[in-house]
Order: structure tokens, then sequence, then C-alpha cells
């Protein structure tokens, strides 16, 4: 528990002076754990350290976590691909939802939200390096998967998130992170209210923060390697 105490306390800081660094407030970034492969009691462990967001990938694996922990305080994003035979535990379970890339998708959050619960935050996950191996709207395409997500009832638009390609260098880091801030700037200025760009991990998030990052997900830097999905 003292070590991923220690861990989220180290990740806190690094949001902190990237923030300062840029002029921004560290209270305007939230840091989502990213949980995917490590059991509940590590999730107790890093919810013991402050943390109450959590992130997961895998739909089986998430909801017996879930089950495990009803006790917590905690608030669940699905950050992983998508498959329509699996949204609707999603949409049950869940308060965000990080990687919409389709209209289809996006209907069947909709139509499977329950009507007692509130309204399911939506990113819009885009394709920002072209990468043919991963999710994602492309670019041209994201303002009219964002209208067609907009309008449907019991979602709720709330931004971008994006994986760009890895890289070290830096200047490549920030080139993407700005291209997916352009984007944002691009759909406020159309009527959008977008609040949110979700982008930044263990590797990136300094740049990330600095190009406007509010979610930095964060898995390795907390919990360390991951293993085999649980």
């Amino acid at each position: 528990m003292t070590t991923i105490s220690n861990a989220l306390q180290a990740v806190r800081d690094r949001i902190a002076r990237a923030a300062v660094q840029c002029g921004r407030a560290p209270a305007s970034i939230a840091l989502l754990a990213v949980s995917k492969t490590f059991g509940p009691d590590l999730i107790r462990a890093a919810h013991n350290g402050g943390q109450r967001a959590f992130g997961e990938s895998y739909t089986q694996e998430a909801l017996a976590k879930i089950a495990a922990l009803p006790e917590l305080d905690l608030e669940w994003h699905f950050i992983g691909p998508l498959q329509s035979n699996k949204t609707k535990p999603i949409a049950e379970h869940f308060a965000w939802v990080h990687g919409v890339d389709r209209a289809k998708i996006a209907q069947r959050l909709s139509e499977q939200r329950p009507p007692d619960l509130p309204p399911l935050n939506i990113c819009l996950q885009v394709n920002v390096s072209g990468e043919a191996s991963k999710s994602g709207v492309a670019p041209a395409q994201l303002a009219a998967l964002a209208r067609e997500v907009a309008a449907l009832p019991r979602l709720k638009l709330r931004g971008l998130m994006a994986i760009p390609a890895p890289t070290e260098d830096a200047a490549q880091q920030h080139a993407a992170f700005r291209s997916v801030r352009e984007l944002f700037k691009q759909l406020n200025a159309q009527g959008f209210a977008l609040d949110t760009l979700s982008m930044g991990m263990s590797s990136d998030l300094e740049a990330a923060i600095q190009e406007g990052a509010t979610i930095v997900r964060v898995g390795s830097a907390i919990f360390g390697e991951r293993g085999i999905p649980l």
C-alpha cells in the first residue's frame, strides 16, 4: 500500500510540475489510474492513497472488480476499444467511455444507458498519428461523428481522447498533442461545449499537460509493468 501511495504522489508531483511550467493550475488536470490487469487489492490501495478514478480496458475483468469493490466511492472509466457486443455492461457500469470512434457504438451506449444513471460521459478517440493498427476516427471525419454523438440522449459529449504513436522525442510528442488540441478548439468553435482532453500516459504526460490535457491516463508509473489480463 505504501508503495502505491508513494507512486501516486510521485505522479501527482509530475503533474503539478508540468502544470506550473506552463502556467496552469495543477488541480485542472485529473489523474486517471489505469488499473487494467491489476487486481482489486491494488485498486483498494490506490483508493487509500486518495485515488478515485480508475481506467479499465477489458470488460469482464472490469466487471469483476466493480463487483468486488462496491463499498468504495470509485469512478470507472472504460478506455479500451469497444466491441458492439460489450456495450451494454459498459453503459450500465461506467461513468466515462474514452474510446468512441463509431456512431454505431455511441448509438448502442445511448440506448443501453439506464435512465436512472447520469448521462454517460463520452470522449471521441482520434487517430491523430494515422496508424492503421490503432483505433480512432480520422481527423477529417471527427466533426461529423461529434455531431452524431452530441445528438444522442443519455450521452454527454465531453471531449477528445488520443494515443499518439509512441516516441521519446519531446518535439514529436508536443506536435501530436498539439494537433489534438487544435481539433478540440475547432470543434468548440463550431459550437460544441467540450471541456476534456484525455491524453498523455506515464511516458509523455508532461508534454500532454503542456499542450492542454485535462485528464492523463497513468498505469505503469503507479502500478508497475502490466501482466496478463486478469
